[in-house]
């Protein structure tokens, strides 16, 4: 039995099945998330468990190269956008409507129980070398 790092076994194992390139979308329980990318859903309850704490997780053990966000967040959700910011260098902002059409084009989704507006973000897998 793993002992650290996500102990889910249905997240860890989509994990590992990322490559080079390949999108990976952390979102709110409200995100309408469209057929193809295979979904993990964590949510259990409104905001458990919250989009910080899964990001933290995904960070953790995932090497990103980019990442984009709704630039709607700065208003609507500044905590989730200063966390991103502050996670993310070089974060891109795009209008919502893209955010969820990029969505389309993700390998994975990861579903939170986050409450809060726009706290959403696609990661692109990078390589550790």
């Amino acid at each position: 039995m793993k002992k650290s790092g996500i102990l889910n076994r249905h997240l860890s194992g989509a994990l590992a099945h990322l490559g080079h390139t390949d999108l990976v979308v952390v979102c709110d329980a409200g995100l309408p998330i469209p057929q193809g990318p295979a979904v993990v859903d964590l949510a259990f309850r409104a905001g458990v468990p919250s989009f910080a704490e899964v990001l933290t997780g995904l960070l953790d053990e995932l090497e990103v190269e980019g990442a984009v966000a709704a630039s709607e967040v700065r208003e609507a959700n500044p905590d989730c956008a200063a966390l991103l910011t502050g996670r993310l260098p070089g974060l891109e902002l795009v209008p919502h409507e893209e955010f969820k059409a990029l969505t389309g084009r993700a390998r994975l989704v990861v579903r939170t129980g986050e409450s809060k507006p726009y706290a959403n973000v696609a990661l692109r897998c990078g390589v550790p070398f």
